[in-house]
């Protein structure tokens, strides 16, 4: 099948509203695929996670849930995520050719992960004031929000702070994994990105997000490889309906149903099994780290009830496969 054939097939069913069952059916379908599974349920299920990021994030939860008990024949025990039950229009084709784009040179492996990330991020600005609201508005229904909703973020952390923390502590940790790895506290600009504009409780979530997301790497469990940030977003996005989350989702399935079918099986073992694991997890948008950093992660862990990411794969393995190619 040509790429330009499951283009169509992708731009016919991305403003469908997708059934709970047909979804589950799509999931199992898939699931038996294997590696060798067909490229039209891939973009099938690209067209699927596009519709709730691109048009309805408040189904983000029931669409997942579904998914994730097809795929994995296991239902998630945690209570739903209340829908807003409002109509959807359709996707601008600005933002359609925009993500097409991205998936495109996705394939064609013309894309680092600063180019991912920031791409994945400016699919966000091509929204309208009309989709922020519903955005807002389904965030407040996912355990742990309504009460961060209205506060303010704190200031940026600095890695002194955290170089004074003691040898073990939660602080030193994320201190060693920032220096060791050459990152930056912040992934991306927020004051570029106008997070503060964004209406509550999306100013916090993400300005919060861009502080303290490798925070949630080591409380969580989860490595930082590429496999492992994939299933970070999903574990994200089922803890506070994450919206760059949500596009990430789609823009790698879309790269896995345009790419070699082997990709397709892993990314959706890792997201969907980390979806679970964040349905699971007590809310962990709240933790106020600024206080505490002397710590231990062990500590944190019990605190909050975070249970260990339980990865399907090796963390390194799409590591591995990127360099062999090289």
């Amino acid at each position: 099948m040509t790429a330009e054939t499951l283009k169509e097939i992708f731009w016919s069913q991305v403003n469908e509203t997708p059934n709970l069952a047909a979804v589950a059916r799509l999931a199992a379908d898939a699931k038996k695929g294997g590696f060798t599974v067909d490229a039209e349920l891939r973009i099938r299920v690209a067209a699927v996670l596009a519709h709730i990021t691109f048009l309805a994030p408040d189904r983000t939860g029931q669409i997942f849930d579904a998914f994730a008990a097809g795929w994995l024949d296991k239902a998630v025990a945690a209570p739903p995520i209340a829908t807003l039950d409002l109509p959807t229009g359709t996707v601008a084709d600005e933002l359609l050719n925009a993500y097409w784009s991205l998936v495109e040179d996705g394939v064609a492996g013309t894309l680092d992960a600063a180019s991912i990330t920031e791409r994945t991020a400016g699919l966000g600005t091509l929204q309208n004031e009309v989709f922020e609201d519903r955005l807002a508005r389904s965030a407040m229904q996912y355990p742990g929000v309504k009460a961060i909703a209205g506060r303010s973020t704190p200031p940026a952390i600095r890695l002194s702070t955290l170089a004074a923390c003691p040898p073990g502590s939660i602080g030193r940790q994320y201190h060693d994994l920032i220096v060791d790895n050459g990152f930056n506290l912040e992934v991306l600009d927020a004051h570029a990105l106008g997070l503060s504009k964004l209406q509550s409780p999306l100013d916090f979530l993400n300005a919060r997000n861009l502080l303290t997301h490798d925070l949630w790497h080591i409380a969580a469990g989860y490595e930082t490889t590429v496999l492992h940030e994939f299933a970070i977003a999903a574990f994200q996005l089922a803890q506070f309906g994450h919206n760059y989350s949500g596009n990430l989702m789609a823009v790698m399935t879309g790269i896995t149903a345009l790419g070699p079918a082997t990709g397709f099986p892993i990314l959706m073992d890792a997201v969907l099994t980390a979806w679970v694991h964040g349905r699971e997890t007590s809310p962990m948008i709240g933790i106020p780290w600024e206080d505490s950093w002397d710590l231990s992660v062990e500590d944190i862990r019990q605190s909050y009830a975070i249970s260990l990411y339980n990865s399907p794969h090796p963390a390194n393995l799409l590591d591995r496969g990127a360099a062999a190619k090289a």
